[in-house]
């Protein structure tokens, strides 16, 4: 999952101890805009984790670094999947020369290489109802006999003290080790992009030595076989990562884009991976220092913060020359994103009110979140698709998907609710930044303009995390980053049986549109496909179970020393590419 925010919480008072400072050798200085809560890749739930998660764990595959449109290649395996003529056996190749970094968690500390069956057993774990993980939905119904053992762990008692060996020496139908480099995948129907699942943090190869070992511990002991380790762990101050002297599988792309070499991203091509000696990542929670870092020369890379966006770029959105003259680069991209506002459809106040979701809808000036809020970057959005992916289709307009408050108090009338009459107040969580919370009470005062109550409640990220989980709330703030290049990614979001702990937020239920994301979710991208897609943006534009508001257009920064920089919009932090001068 790759739902976004920023997080705020104090930190003026700990800004002097943190503050990068200057290294000699090859130092990547980086910032993170929110804490973190685990490095369990099971747990992994929001992007500044998977940013994290990359730099120490793999994954049987991974994404071409350079190419466009967006492509998988071999890490951990040898070869791309062997898939059968009916698409449902996947024959997967390892690696045999791949070995988990040294740790005390093994014996005599020494790393062991990675088998098979540690891919068996990262799936297993995944799959365990105890590991309590967002990740499920990846496997959910895909492979045979792996619901059945998620239903024997459900009888289990609880983690860590009860680890059940016998659960995970079980044999599951459709996920057997051939050898001690071969796993064979048997799914329950084709699913052509598969192979992406395949590639994301929730399917990361972790050792069963380093679960059993730290217990509950683990999530703060991360240990993989990617090109670095975690040497530290401040816990709202930074994260420093050192080469893992170990990896030795990766080397930098020797192709990518027509333009790549020009842009000089093709000057490393063939060399062994990572470059980097060490990397640094700082927590900013407030963007005000990050920004005053980054300008000073502290910091490497930065997002461009909302109210210092004049600062950084042109009214023609061109990097300022002074900031050209510095050595500093503009990188731009467009997003695979949707933000938007989720309705809890359990709650009796808005799940069983079509026509007041609607007219929330249409009261909502999504224009005016994009100018103040996003600096203009990006467009509203009429769908879950975002630009750049199969189904995305510009003209396609949904019926709410405007700013209407005329229309919406005509609704709420017709609804029963004259000027708002008879709702009752509404809740908007929101995670407690301060441009999350300004979002949140520009919504309110939205809603207010047609009659409609609503108080906005702030929380930290874990918090954020947690009440999503147990849906604690009727109205809440979120955002959605591509995990795969696939719309099925997007429209899964909404697929009943994805309720929670799976990514359905809203906890939104339509028999026609399940019935048609099963028909879609097998399918190659064809005309059929795209009708389909057409069909399901019509039924949530007409349902509303999100107030849908916009695609994101990414803006970075980058000093000129750090080398080999490429916006990616699925690949989070590839530090293992980058190298600094």
């Amino acid at each position: 999952m790759r739902v976004i925010h920023t997080v705020l919480a104090v930190w003026l008072c700990a800004l002097c101890a943190c503050t990068p400072q200057r290294h000699v050798g090859h130092v990547y200085r980086g910032a993170l805009a929110s804490n973190l809560k685990t490095f369990d890749p099971a747990q992994a739930s929001d992007a500044y984790s998977n940013q994290s998660q990359f730099q120490i764990y793999e994954c049987l595959y991974e994404y071409k670094y350079l190419a466009r449109p967006y492509e998988v290649q071999p890490c951990l395996a040898s070869s791309m999947p062997v898939v059968s003529d009916s698409g449902t056996v996947y024959t997967l190749h390892l690696r045999s020369d791949v070995e988990f970094q040294d740790d005390a968690c093994f014996p005599n500390g020494k790393g062991r290489k990675v088998t098979a069956q540690d891919f068996i057993y990262s799936i297993k774990r995944l799959t365990d109802v105890r590991t309590q993980t967002f990740g499920w939905w990846i496997f959910d119904g895909k492979v045979k006999g792996l619901d059945e053992f998620r239903k024997l762990s459900e009888a289990l008692p609880p983690l860590p003290d009860s680890i059940h060996p016998d659960l995970y020496n079980r044999e599951v139908e459709g996920l057997r080790a051939l050898d001690d480099t071969t796993v064979r995948m048997e799914l329950t129907r084709p699913y052509p992009y598969f192979k992406y699942i395949l590639a994301m943090p929730y399917a990361a190869i972790i050792p069963h030595e380093a679960v059993e070992y730290y217990g509950e511990e683990f999530l703060n002991h991360p240990v993989g076989t990617g090109p670095f380790v975690l040497k530290e762990w401040r816990r709202g101050l930074r994260l420093v990562f050192e080469r893992n002297p170990k990896y030795h599988h990766g080397f930098y792309p020797s192709e990518g884009e027509a333009s790549d070499s020009a842009a000089g991203l093709l000057a490393d091509a063939g060399k062994p991976l990572p470059f980097l000696d060490r990397a640094e990542i700082y927590i900013f929670e407030e963007t005000q220092p990050m920004w005053l870092n980054f300008l000073r020369g502290n910091l490497d890379r930065s997002a461009i913060p909302k109210d210092n966006y004049s600062q950084a770029v042109t009214p023609q959105r061109a990097l300022r020359p002074e900031l050209f003259e510095k050595g500093i680069r503009l990188r731009r991209m467009q997003e695979l994103d949707i933000t938007y506002i989720c309705f809890n459809m359990d709650d009796p106040a808005l799940g069983n009110d079509r026509k007041l979701r609607q007219a929330m809808q249409l009261g909502y000036d999504v224009e005016t979140v994009i100018d103040r809020f996003y600096n203009g970057r990006g467009r509203r959005a009429q769908s879950l698709i975002p630009p750049g992916l199969s189904g995305y289709d510009s003209t396609f307009k949904g019926p709410y998907g405007r700013f209407d408050p005329d229309a919406a108090r005509k609704l709420l009338a017709e609804d029963g609710h004259p000027n708002g009459t008879g709702v009752p107040e509404l809740s908007y969580l929101t995670v407690a930044s301060t441009d999350a919370r300004q979002r949140g009470e520009h919504f309110a005062q939205n809603m207010a303009a047609i009659g409609i109550k609503v108080k906005v409640e702030s929380c930290t990220w874990p918090e954020y995390l947690e009440r999503l989980r147990r849906k604690k709330f009727q109205l809440v703030g979120a955002s959605w980053m591509a995990d795969y290049p696939d719309p099925e990614n997007f429209l899964q979001l909404l697929y009943g049986p994805n309720k929670p702990p799976g990514e359905n937020n809203a906890s939104y239920q339509n028999a026609e549109y399940d019935a048609l994301y099963r028909k879609m979710a097998v399918m190659s991208d064809s005309p059929e496909r795209l009708a389909i897609l057409q069909r399901m943006k019509t039924i949530v534009s007409e349902d509303c179970p999100w107030i849908i508001v916009a695609h994101r257009t990414a803006e970075l920064l980058a000093f000129d020393r750090v080398k080999n920089v490429k916006s990616h919009a699925v690949l989070d932090a590839p530090l293992k590419y980058y190298r600094v001068e």
